[in-house]
């Protein structure tokens, strides 16, 4: 917003300036629907492998987060209307902002089973450890992205609560990017950890450490998580200036930079989705502890 004030509702395009709206300019009909297509599509894609490979932790965090999206852009699209509406503007600023969150803990699922995977003896942390550690830390980041988010659209009319809310949005995000580059960091050090005792990996998984599925979905993981974060940088250098400034009402870096990447890591996580990389082993690798190699493991074959 240009101004310090709440748009006026009963204000249209016709009859109000953009100056007076939520944002300065009139978002795309044609762009936003396009990631709701994008991401719907996803969305349903994503109920069916959950059901079909039993996945039911890593399809409940995609389905959020996915969801979230569509909201959100559903949101934008009603804006593009009407961009004098509170509500869709509440919908689409915290939508948007905690959507990522959801993928964020789908990706931290997935650490521990390749911890298990690999074998337990070479990390630093217990598989759960890790799991727990960063599920926490996608908690304090979704409260406090939700909670800045609420704060900062109730108060449009008070300038230094509307910031308080903005500066809270904003520690959630950088909590969130820091969360991010640790889990790398921690991602990288085990994998380095795996390469040097390559040679020892004699779990019952070990064959499926050597499938092509497996390595696709490791990289996927990692394409995912970069994305996420390229996203995530980017709205915390967004926020940082305010709803009012140049950058949080600029469409086209919008676009880009969260709505891509967003569309990329889901995209990835669907194309090298977890149930079929594991090969129907995502519910039983936590439950039970890997034992020595057998011959032929619940006949994973290297395909």
């Amino acid at each position: 917003m240009s101004n310090n004030t709440a748009p006026v509702s009963n204000c249209t395009l016709e009859t109000c300036s953009l100056s007076q709206a939520y944002l300065d300019y009139d978002p795309s009909l044609a762009g936003n629907a396009f990631y709701v297509g994008i991401f719907g599509a996803l969305l349903l894609v994503q109920c069916y492998q959950g059901y079909y490979y039993r996945t039911w932790t890593y399809t409940l965090g995609m389905l959020l987060g996915l969801s979230g999206e569509v909201i959100g852009y559903i949101a934008r699209i009603q804006m593009s209307f009407n961009p004098f509406l509170a509500n869709p503007f509440l919908m689409y600023l915290i939508c948007l902002t905690i959507a990522p969150v959801f993928i964020s803990a789908t990706i931290y699922l997935c650490l521990s089973r390749i911890v298990v995977i690999y074998g337990a003896d070479h990390s630093r942390f217990r598989p759960k450890t890790y799991t727990a550690v960063f599920m926490s830390c996608d908690f304090i980041s979704l409260l406090l992205q939700a909670a800045g988010g609420a704060i900062a659209d109730t108060y449009l009319t008070n300038l230094p609560l509307q910031n308080t809310g903005v500066h809270i949005m904003v520690a959630g995000l950088a909590f969130q990017v820091a969360s991010l580059f640790l889990f790398a960091a921690l991602c990288v050090e085990y994998a380095l950890r795996v390469m040097k005792k390559r040679g020892s990996l004699t779990t019952e998984y070990s064959q499926l450490t050597q499938t092509r599925k497996f390595n696709l979905f490791l990289g996927s993981l990692a394409f995912s998580t970069l994305a996420i974060i390229t996203r995530s940088a980017y709205r915390l250098a967004e926020l940082q200036g305010g709803f009012s400034s140049a950058l949080a009402n600029n469409e086209p870096l919008l676009m880009i930079f969260d709505g891509a990447m967003m569309v990329l890591a889901c995209l990835s996580l669907t194309i090298f989705h977890a149930g079929w990389a594991l090969q129907s082993n995502w519910g039983d690798v936590l439950s039970k502890p890997a034992s020595p190699a057998l011959p032929q493991a619940n006949g994973i074959r290297k395909d």
